[in-house]
């Protein structure tokens, strides 16, 4: 409960504080609610400052804080601001735990009070100070500490360091198979547009210069190779990147069965011995990792032998991605091992490959619940002690169905945004959808580029 001071009760010299901690969101949220976009205020990492985020505070964001002090405990509830003057003398930062003091000056007529107030920083810097007016309530009130709806603020920043991290890299030589479509062809030119790939447009050279017209999109440069239909498209791509003149395949506007039969014909020579698979990446907001989920794409019901491949398919992408010991964890419905769910078998077998270094490069175990793989309170809650549970860098699904879902809860119940590849093959392969948005359409390029560039032994920047 909070409880006000009337105008009878306040007394000269009354004084009240609070703290409070400016974080990255205050300033998102502050200007969003005020229009005011100065990128001296936006809380993102700046080019040479190894990833800190010095964002200056606009100076009405800490003046409003005065406003939390009157409207909530000195006067308190029931208080309407009259006048406020400001003298900003500082400058507050992300991180910054200021404190805010507001102290009565004088009482005046018609129920009014002033009252000096002052906001401190860091070492007890003065950051603002000023004189408020207001009228105080006259009435006693105990007001109940509502709850108001929260606010989810999205920011998407580890994609952008992906893309950060294919700087010092060549384009990846690409066939982009049937761009006929302007998504397909838009992301394809984009991407090469900011140095991630060099495209090898194949499909019908006039349905691509149709689509390039009608959506405005500028040709100049880019390589085209007629091809009359989608499979003999697929083929030729298939045939480029077993000679090695393509080190990547990238889908257009065609079925993924469509490429992926191509791209597994025994003629051309992509195959391996591992079985390929498909990793999403999601970028989550308010996760401070990134998230790969898989097989949610390829495989439908994969053995055990093919879940040992599909494990280690993602921690080598995740190693690729610069996360170093990617946590794995392998979900079933729940964390016990239960001879009934199939699933929960595989899970407790995986995880021993991996203590016997069958799998390498990665923290394996399961079974886990989805819960306790996310989140650490669930897994304590639950008796779990585990490096993975709560803090999963990869999430390996039981089948094709559980996958999907779980794809699409974090892109349209989460908001994350979703780029991925398909690897196990000796090129990387960007299936895209229709769906992608711009962001995801660029980071399936600059994963694909900075796994070839791991598989290749170049070392790029850590961007994760």
């Amino acid at each position: 409960m909070r409880e006000n001071k009337t105008y009878d009760e306040l007394q000269v010299g009354d004084e009240a504080s609070i703290r409070r901690v400016c974080t990255g969101n205050d300033l998102y949220i502050f200007a969003y609610a005020s229009g005011n976009l100065n990128p001296l205020h936006r809380p993102e990492p700046k080019p040479g400052n190894n990833g800190a985020t010095e964002a200056i505070a606009p100076s009405m964001w800490v003046g409003a804080l005065v406003s939390a002090v009157l409207g909530n405990i000195l006067p308190g509830p029931g208080t309407l601001y009259h006048s406020q003057s400001f003298r900003f003398i500082g400058r507050a930062h992300v991180g910054d735990e200021l404190t805010v003091t507001v102290k009565i000056l004088e009482k005046l007529e018609r129920n009014m009070v002033r009252l000096l107030t002052r906001v401190v920083g860091r070492g007890g810097d003065v950051i603002a100070e000023g004189e408020a007016e207001v009228y105080a309530p006259v009435q006693k009130l105990r007001v109940a500490d509502e709850e108001i709806p929260e606010l989810e603020v999205r920011r998407y920043r580890h994609f952008n360091r992906l893309m950060d991290a294919c700087a010092g890299l060549a384009p990846l030589r690409t066939a982009v198979v049937v761009p006929e479509e302007k998504t397909a062809l838009g992301g394809a030119l984009l991407a090469a547009q900011r140095g991630l790939i060099k495209p090898l447009l194949i499909g019908s050279e006039a349905a691509i210069r149709r689509v390039a017209r009608e959506a405005k999109l500028d040709l100049a440069g880019a390589e085209i190779r007629d091809v009359a239909s989608a499979e003999a498209a697929a083929e030729e791509a298939a045939a480029l990147a077993g000679k090695h003149e393509v080190d990547a395949i990238m889908k257009g506007a065609l079925h993924s069965d469509e490429l992926m039969h191509a791209v597994l014909a025994n003629v051309h020579g992509l195959r391996t011995r591992r079985r390929l698979s498909h990793v999403f990446v999601f970028d989550v907001p308010g996760l401070d990792h990134l998230l790969m989920v898989t097989d949610a794409a390829i495989n439908i019901a994969p053995t055990l032998e093919d879940k040992v491949d599909i494990v280690q398919n993602s921690i080598d992408l995740a190693s690729a991605l610069g996360i170093v010991k990617p946590k794995v964890g392998i979900l079933s419905a729940v964390e016990t091992v239960n001879p009934k769910i199939p699933s929960t078998l595989d899970a407790a077998i995986l995880s021993k490959m991996a203590e016997r270094g069958q799998i390498r490069g990665g923290i394996v175990d399961g079974p886990l619940a989805m819960d306790n793989a996310m989140d650490v309170e669930a897994a304590h809650t639950k008796g779990i002690i585990s490096l993975v549970a709560g803090h999963a860098d990869i999430l390996v699904v039981p089948n094709l169905e559980a996958g999907n879902m779980l794809a699409k809860e974090l892109v349209f119940v989460a908001h994350a945004h979703a780029a991925g590849i398909v690897v196990g093959a000796k090129v990387p392969i960007i299936l895209t959808s229709r769906a992608d948005n711009e962001q995801a359409r660029l980071a399936s390029c600059a994963i694909a580029a900075l796994f070839h560039a791991w598989k290749g032994g170049e070392l790029p920047s850590s961007p994760a």
